[in-house]
């Protein structure tokens, strides 16, 4: 099963791969388009504005498994294990609720977003921000299944560490910025 799970994160990665290269081939094939010969694709704005909405909700659930987010990790590496468990259990159930809450969102906005089309392309707009199901999604599964190790007690300290923010390394934490 976890092996599924790495494949399907794997699939993701890739896609953001795909995203983020058509995205800038996009861009950058309407500036010399605009510049060198006074003419551009209008599909190339529209497409690789829903690109960079995909990319980014996409991205959120992917470093949300990597523990890639932002967090307050000086606080809670002060704590030993019995603190970061608490931390990790109230933090997982503040995200299960916030991305519940934009699930249902992206749900209430749906019957909208679908009687809009893009402007250029006639694209649903439900396609386009639909995205939303996936990232709330994504996060409540995550951050459940986090939840019951956690409480169940096969939470791993390599896990722990990660969320305490311990594990990273120089070329890790230059990354974040």
């Amino acid at each position: 099963m976890q092996k599924t799970i790495d494949l399907f994160y794997k699939f993701l990665e890739l896609l953001l791969i795909f995203l983020l290269s058509g995205m800038a081939i996009m861009v950058f094939v309407n500036v010399v388009l605009r510049y060198a010969f006074n003419s551009g694709l209008t599909v190339s704005d529209e497409m690789s504005r829903y690109f960079f909405v995909w990319l980014t909700f996409i991205g959120a659930v992917v470093g949300f498994r990597e523990y890639g987010h932002m967090g307050v990790e000086t606080v809670v590496a002060l704590f030993g294990r019995k603190g970061r468990i608490v931390c990790m259990i109230v933090s997982n159930l503040v995200i299960i609720g916030c991305s519940g809450i934009f699930f249902w969102g992206t749900w209430k906005q749906l019957p909208i977003n679908a009687s809009m089309s893009a402007p250029v392309t006639g694209l649903s707009m439900a396609w386009v921000y639909g995205i939303g199901f996936f990232t709330g999604a994504g996060c409540v599964i995550i951050a459940l299944e986090r939840l019951v190790r956690l409480v169940t007690g096969r939470v791993t300290e390599k896990e722990l560490a990660a969320f305490a923010g311990e594990d990273m390394s120089l070329e890790h934490l230059s990354e974040r910025g």
